[in-house]
């Protein structure tokens, strides 16, 4: 299922990590191991790199895939954990951390895994399959406000109120256990269809990102990469979703600006504890990469150097 792909912004993430041959870098999201394939080709004899992926599919593929390469290790969990990860590594800084969010094409691309609404499967949607509820228990057993304001929250779903109520009353015939039957449900219940875009997609995203906790995690994550990354050292988050991308920019502007002092207070530029410097502003994909993968329309890459 897994094979050596071309990851989205792929040379634009590459620059922005300025990679150094003898550095140590974490791919905090290894997916099919597209950029930790083009990292270890950049690295020397002396460098190393640590992937982390909460998907043990993944993690296995990871561990095959390089299995020759001593630069390389990879460990099953959330980048929200990646500070540990790089302590338990021996690594006491990092020269660089890559985050590349949201659900990998072997998940999108394989039904039993439950994230895509265009091929019907069980209702999951759990990046680890062993962790927590599936999107099926939650959505069969959350109160119609829960389920409204999660499609709301995260999906930006402006029917979120209809669709749940959907939901709730779809689910009295018989617990809503596939894709396909969730996507059905949606779909008859959305009144404005965007142009190019199935009905399902927010609501599917918003659920996804829920069961997964995301959000949290890349918050999470943006602070841990302040612990682990040293003087010099680059920060590259490519977002596929507004709330994300919202997420790391404000993450960025705020540490680029400092503590947070109230006007008038007597400080100098050097003491208000800046610990990145913005390196410019979005990148997104070119339209020759978007017309040779659809995925990527919606990808936005931001990058930051640790102070």
């Amino acid at each position: 299922m897994f094979s050596r792909h071309r990851p989205v912004l792929l040379e634009e993430s590459l620059a922005a990590l300025s990679i150094r041959p003898d550095g140590r870098y974490l791919d905090a999201t290894f997916g099919r191991g597209g950029h930790s394939g083009a990292i270890l080709e950049r690295l020397g004899p002396g460098g190393a790199l640590l992937a982390i992926d909460k998907d043990p599919a993944a993690v296995e593929h990871g561990r095959k895939l390089f299995a020759q390469d001593d630069r390389f290790r990879i460990r099953q969990g959330s980048f929200a954990q990646l500070g540990v990860m790089a302590a338990e590594a021996g690594w006491s800084g990092v020269h660089g951390v890559l985050m590349d969010l949201g659900v990998s094409s072997p998940q999108l691309d394989d039904p039993e895994r439950g994230f895509s609404f265009l091929r019907d499967g069980p209702l999951d949607m759990r990046m680890d399959p062993a962790l927590g509820e599936s999107a099926a228990v939650w959505l069969n057993r959350a109160p119609e406000r829960e389920i409204a304001w999660v499609l709301k929250a995260y999906g930006e779903e402006r029917f979120a109120k209809r669709i749940a109520a959907a939901i709730r009353a779809e689910r009295e015939s018989g617990p809503i256990a596939g894709t396909g039957r969730l996507a059905e449900v949606i779909s008859k219940a959305h009144p404005a269809w965007e142009k190019g875009r199935h009905p399902a997609t927010r609501s599917f995203q918003a659920i996804r990102i829920w069961i997964n906790g995301e959000l949290d995690d890349l918050r999470k994550g943006l602070e841990q990469s302040l612990e682990v990354l040293v003087s010099g050292g680059r920060l590259a988050v490519i977002s596929f979703h507004s709330l994300e991308d919202r997420i790391v920019k404000r993450f960025i502007r705020d540490q680029a600006r400092g503590d947070d002092l109230p006007r008038g207070v007597p400080v100098r530029a050097d003491q208000l504890n800046r610990r990145l410097r913005a390196l410019g502003g979005a990148v997104t994909p070119g339209a020759e990469e978007v017309a040779a993968n659809p995925r990527a329309r919606s990808a936005v890459l931001r990058a930051a150097e640790r102070l």
